[in-house]
């Protein structure tokens, strides 16, 4: 009985052992995947603020591309008002043009007849 007493004691003293380093590596992987949860936490956090970033960005972009857009239609109206201008002016020369042209046909004319007359 003593030898029996003593051998279950022995049993009971390893399976405690075994029981306790189960423990400690249960523990050790737990601290493990702490860490890791903490580090993907951590590089979670940086990418949203990435995102956070991109994302302010894009809107800033988008408000400098209406911008843009305005400003290139107010430049669109003012190269089209320049353009009617522009063809007023010639339509203008073309008729001075031909009023000058007139005129010298006419000097031509009134200017032989002043000098025999």
């Amino acid at each position: 009985l003593q030898q029996q007493a003593e051998q279950t004691c022995r049993q009971l003293l390893r399976t405690q052992e075994d029981h306790e380093q189960l423990l400690q590596a249960a523990v050790e992987q737990a601290e493990g995947l702490e860490q890791s949860l903490r580090n993907a936490e951590a590089v979670l956090a940086e990418r949203a603020a990435q995102l956070t970033d991109a994302q302010a960005q894009l809107s800033r972009n988008k408000l400098l591309i209406e911008e843009l857009r305005g400003e290139n239609r107010r430049f669109a109206m003012a190269l089209q008002a320049a353009e009617l201008k522009q063809r007023s002016m010639e339509e203008k020369n073309q008729l001075l043009e031909e009023q000058a042209s007139a005129l010298k046909q006419l000097i031509g004319k009134i200017t032989p007849a002043s000098l025999s007359g």
